[in-house]
């Protein structure tokens, strides 16, 4: 069963407010009042009403001046402003700041049970459309995911297992590799239904982090001139992703701790505390572990930051996802600037798949976009990709004979390919254990039996299965 709506009144008069609550008691809503901007301001913050019913003449400021301040914070609530009599002119400068509507005291019973009525159908309404666009945004969360390799299967299903719980979640991985884009597949495949609110703890001076995510009070510094909400009130019933976390000071890693443990914050400036419910998806491509080594990074916060940890590989070590996703931004770029889409030649596809793209997939959707503007011919070729020589090219041709090579050839028959590129693939991962088959397979993600087998099949056995086993197969 949904939740009930609510409605705030704010009237200074008893008898008003008990007027107003006698009459909206049949419309099956959660009832909250206050009697002055104080009580207003605080039942906002804590109970999130859907609809405010706000008299201009309150005792200790203006209505228009709490309607202003709501609408500089981003509040959602339809506010119904309630004026004097003949206060026309009132009326039409509370629509023009935002107001919903607006009734004349006195007003008939009716009247205002419509007015609310009418409200509470627009709330139901908005409420109908975001679940909507949840329901398509979860269809095709993971599916912006890209990739068939088997490390991105392994990125989605940790997304699935994580996305309906509330647990705290770190995604590492290098510069480039898609980052927000696994945070926002986890708040969309989330019951949360408030918002994602990202946050690049980078980009953002240490003096500024701290307003940015608590918010603060009109005067708690030079050029506050009014009250803000920081990224944790915005995001309160959805996801804050904060990114780039090892680049945030130790000072406000103190605080972000207190806020995670505590669920309250306090603004800049203001010394009431303000209860939130934020779940916690951060992000970094540094080493924290070594951080906390040198004292850049709390051992406490960042055992709470990684309830769950998921690892993003770098675009060199899952380059079968290099095709899939060279032609999907290719599509996208062709679509975006109206431009006929190409094909990419076999030596372009070829030079994608062996560049070792140090920006990850951030560079390579780049280098794509860049080639589809400047093609020429019927097809993409090397020279409108001008990609970089990479490190690994410079040194010249590898034997093709070496299987720990991930540089297979592009033949244009997939099936030869796809060997090559698993008998290379799977060679390397057993240099890695030292020819230990049973942590290769549980790097795979595969039985020690089948990888056995696949060894077989890639004729790769007599070089790591025992020949008992070799002999008897």
């Amino acid at each position: 069963m949904s939740a009930k709506l609510r409605v705030l009144i704010v009237d200074d008069e008893e008898a008003a407010r008990y007027g107003m609550r006698r009459a909206l008691a049949a419309l099956d809503v959660e009832l909250i009042e206050a009697a002055d901007a104080p009580g207003a301001r605080q039942a906002v913050a804590q109970s999130r009403p859907d609809v405010v019913l706000l008299d201009v003449n309150l005792p200790d400021t203006n209505g228009l001046a709490l309607l202003n301040e709501w609408q500089a914070a981003g509040e959602e609530a339809l506010v119904i402003i309630v004026t004097a009599y003949g206060s026309e002119r009132m009326a039409v400068e509370a629509i023009k700041s935002g107001a919903y509507d607006y009734l004349a005291k006195p007003f008939d019973v009716d009247e205002l049970r419509l007015v609310v009525r009418n409200a509470l159908e627009t709330v139901r309404l908005r409420r109908e459309n975001e679940e909507l666009r949840h329901s398509l945004a979860l269809a095709g969360a993971t599916a912006k995911l890209l990739g068939q390799s088997a490390a991105m299967e392994r990125v989605r299903a940790m997304i699935d297992k994580v996305a309906e719980t509330d647990a705290a979640v770190l995604i590492r991985g290098e510069s480039g590799t898609g980052k927000e884009l696994v945070a926002r597949a986890i708040h969309e495949r989330s019951r949360r239904r408030g918002r994602f609110v990202a946050v690049n703890c980078a980009a953002l001076p240490s003096e500024l982090i701290e307003s940015e995510l608590f918010g603060h009070e009109k005067g708690a510094f030079t050029g506050a001139t009014m009250r803000r909400q920081g990224k944790f009130e915005q995001a309160s019933g959805g996801t804050l992703f904060l990114d780039e976390i090892g680049d945030m000071s130790v000072a406000v890693q103190a605080k972000l701790l207190r806020a995670i443990e505590e669920r309250t914050i306090e603004r800049l400036g203001g010394t009431e505390p303000i209860a939130v419910d934020v779940r916690i998806v951060s992000a970094t491509h540094r080493d924290l572990e070594r951080e906390i080594e040198t004292g850049n990074f709390r051992a406490d916060l960042f055992f709470r930051l990684r309830v769950v940890t998921i690892e993003i590989p770098p675009l060199r070590q899952r380059r079968e996802d290099i095709p899939l996703l060279a032609t999907a931004f290719a599509e996208h770029a062709a679509q975006r600037y109206g431009i006929t889409l190409r094909p990419f030649s076999s030596a372009a596809l070829r030079s994608l798949i062996e560049h070792n793209w140090p920006g990850n997939v951030r560079e390579l959707r780049n280098a794509v976009e860049r080639a589809v503007i400047m093609a020429e011919g019927r097809e993409i070729t090397t020279r409108d990709l001008a990609l970089e020589q990479t490190a690994a090219r410079a040194e010249g041709p590898k034997d093709e004979n070496d299987a720990t090579s991930l540089r297979v050839p592009f033949t244009m028959n997939f099936r030869a390919d796809r060997r090559a590129f698993e008998r290379a693939y799977i060679a390397r991962c057993l240099e890695s254990t030292d020819g230990n088959v049973t942590r290769a397979a549980r790097l795979l993600g595969m039985h020690r039996q089948s990888l056995q087998h696949k060894l077989r099949e890639l004729g790769l056995a007599r070089r790591y299965v025992p020949a008992e086993e070799t002999d008897t197969a």
